[in-house]
């Protein structure tokens, strides 16, 4: 029997490991519906976010920590410190597109020893990652949206306490995205029972006016005229003319009665 050496039993579990993980995938198309629901994807900055952020780098000890959200095709940074250009990734290349598939603490202490990273392009070229912790970003309903991370570029460990602290802080950022859901929803709810208001006002502010005599029914749905209405209901004090159509048509009924009569 050939000898199994640690090192091939060591990539052989690693290998394992990521086949079962593969199996295990979150379900893209309920991760983006909630990704679309939350409503965040390419918005700007927000320093609540940054806060977070900046307190992984801290308590991680990198100088590297990012927010991502992953959606079907790409990993975007919400935030980011250590990486000011940081805009997205390919999601193929994203090491949080493994972390979500965990639903603790994903910690890789030297990427160029982990067969799922070694040859990853962000291992082999810049920033030169070698360490990342992702702690997955779960909502309420159990779905995995993304990770806050910490990334450094020398291998490294974390303590269990430094693990409990940055899987505290996903919680917040979770916390910080139905914060801002529900004031969303607050704000279109709020815009919807003032625009009903504008439309009772304004229905207030008309006046039932009968289509055939044109008399005005007050509020104790009796009938009066106009200049009667506006007379008792404000301050204005009506004085009568005659319109030029009007001065018309009465010109045109006088002369008819004369022939009438002439005949």
């Amino acid at each position: 029997m050939q000898h199994v050496t640690g090192s091939k039993l060591k990539a052989f579990s690693l290998l394992r490991t990521s086949y079962i993980e593969m199996q295990t995938l979150d379900n893209p198309e309920k991760r983006a519906a909630a990704l679309r629901e939350y409503q965040i994807m390419d918005t700007p900055p927000e320093q609540a976010f940054d806060d977070l952020t900046r307190l992984t780098s801290f308590i991680c000890d990198t100088p590297i920590a990012l927010v991502t959200l992953l959606d079907t095709h790409r990993q975007w940074f919400k935030s980011a410190v250590g990486m000011p250009q940081a805009g997205e990734t390919p999601l193929e290349h994203a090491f949080c597109a493994h972390a979500i598939k965990h639903d603790k603490v994903m910690h890789v202490p030297d990427a160029t020893d982990d067969t799922r990273f070694a040859t990853n392009p962000y291992v082999t070229g810049n920033p030169h990652v070698r360490f990342y912790a992702g702690a997955p970003l779960i909502t309420p309903e159990g779905v995995p949206l993304g990770t806050i991370c910490a990334v450094d570029s020398v291998p490294r460990n974390l303590s269990d306490a430094q693990r409990d602290a940055h899987a505290a802080l996903a919680r917040q950022v979770i916390q910080m995205l139905e914060l801002r859901k529900t004031v969303k929803a607050l704000n279109v709810a709020l815009a919807e029972k003032e625009a009903a208001q504008r439309e009772v006002t304004m229905l207030q502010t008309l006046l039932p006016m009968c289509a055939w005599c044109r008399k005005v029914r007050d509020d104790g749905s009796f009938w009066h005229s106009v200049e009667h209405y506006l007379e008792a209901h404000s301050d204005f004090r009506v004085t009568h003319g005659m319109c030029p159509d009007c001065n018309g048509k009465m010109k045109d009924e006088l002369a008819q009665r004369r022939q009438k009569i002439a005949k």
